[in-house]
């Protein structure tokens, strides 16, 4: 048990240092301030900057309480374990293992997530996935992967909704619009941008040949009215056709889907999973919003890049990872060289540790770049 008291002492250790990094009492600040804000006349007049006022309230009130509830579940682990083994109390200690190895966990993902500090890495994101080359295998890759990064939703809490979905020819899917609501969504996420290439043996060859299959994924941060990017209605065009099932045959017989085509862009953002033509538009709108803060990121990481002397790589049309399940199984991370043997549970959800990999290696690289500039 003294060993453990040592790690519940390490790990308390730990949190008391995060929690002067952040400063809870600035933290309680802010708090106290927006909700004096909030209870001033004329806060609601204008509903988009008061919602966003909110937002930030919500999300400083939760790290508070967050931080404030961990650091006092531990502060107590240590006192109750030193208590234990004073007495030489085996059952409370196997009890208080148990809560340390809980608590030990939480801070991790906690410490991870301090590092996602881009300007909306705590916001839902948006996955658009799309077959690539490979026919049919490949139009049933699609599917899989909305069904990895579902499962991998569901297994953080995330909700997980299908904005928009069209069907493959024999199989599994053309493409794909999903939405994936949850703190740090996007940051997590925002990592899967690229080219995603499958090796297996087919289940649609009679000869149970290997075949490779390829999938494009986009990832996109949820954005909403308040944002700098703005839609201007002379910039669209909006078109109204049927929408379509297996196979292409039409499944309704009014025209419900939507195609809105930012003309200054020349973006487009077709949408026909709802039964409405008002609600398949809604979706289309707050896609194509998405998309367009999306590309207003990259041009300023460009801009960044360029005043440096720097090059941003463009992950989309990357091949980002390898999943084989034929002759062997693995998962490879063609950006980290992080790789791991049991693909079938990456495929089921079991993501965090991929992603951690990635991320944890832009910090460490944004690190060494601003350590150079320093130079």
């Amino acid at each position: 048990m003294r060993t453990l008291l040592g790690d519940a002492e390490e790990l308390n250790s730990r949190v008391e240092e995060i929690v002067r990094r952040l400063d809870l009492s600035e933290l309680q600040r802010s708090v106290d301030s927006l909700e004096k804000e909030a209870t001033e006349p004329g806060f609601w007049d204008n509903s988009d900057n008061a919602q966003a006022r909110m937002r930030k309230l919500a999300a400083v009130r939760s790290e508070l309480k967050t931080w404030t509830d961990l650091s006092s579940n531990v502060a107590s682990t240590v006192e109750l374990f030193a208590l234990a083994v004073e007495e030489g109390d085996e059952s409370l200690g196997e009890q208080l293992a148990t809560d340390l190895a809980k608590f030990s966990k939480s801070v991790e993902s906690l410490e991870f997530e301090l590092q996602l500090s881009g300007e909306y890495d705590s916001r839902s994101a948006i996955l658009y996935v799309k077959q690539g080359a490979g026919g049919v295998d490949a139009q049933d890759w699609a599917e899989i992967l909305v069904r990895m990064y579902t499962r991998w939703a569901e297994r953080r809490g995330f909700h997980a909704e299908v904005l928009d979905q069209t069907p493959g020819d024999e199989a599994g899917i053309k493409s794909a619009t999903i939405k994936i609501d949850g703190k740090y969504a996007y940051g997590y996420l925002r990592s899967e941008r690229g080219v995603h290439r499958l090796v297996r043996l087919s289940p649609f060859d009679a000869d149970h040949r290997r075949h490779t299959s390829f999938a494009l994924v986009e990832v996109l941060p949820e954005a909403d009215e308040t944002e700098q990017v703005k839609i201007n209605p002379d910039d669209l065009r909006v078109d109204v056709f049927r929408a379509s099932g297996n196979g292409g045959q039409n499944v309704q017989k009014n025209s419900t889907a939507i195609r809105v085509t930012h003309l200054p862009t020349n973006i487009v953002v077709a949408v026909q999973n709802e039964r409405s033509q008002a609600q398949n538009r809604e979706v289309a709108m707050r896609i194509l919003l998405s998309r367009l803060v999306d590309l207003d990121m990259q041009q300023k990481a460009e801009e960044r890049a360029a005043l440096k002397g720097e090059h941003v790589s463009a992950e989309f049309g990357r091949q980002v990872r390898s999943y084989v399940q034929h002759p062997y199984q693995m998962v490879k991370d063609h950006r980290t060289d992080f790789q791991t043997g049991d693909a079938q549970a990456v495929l089921d959800g079991d993501l965090d540790d991929i992603l951690k990999s990635y991320l944890s290696s832009q910090v460490e690289s944004a690190s060494a770049s601003s350590e150079v500039g320093a130079n």
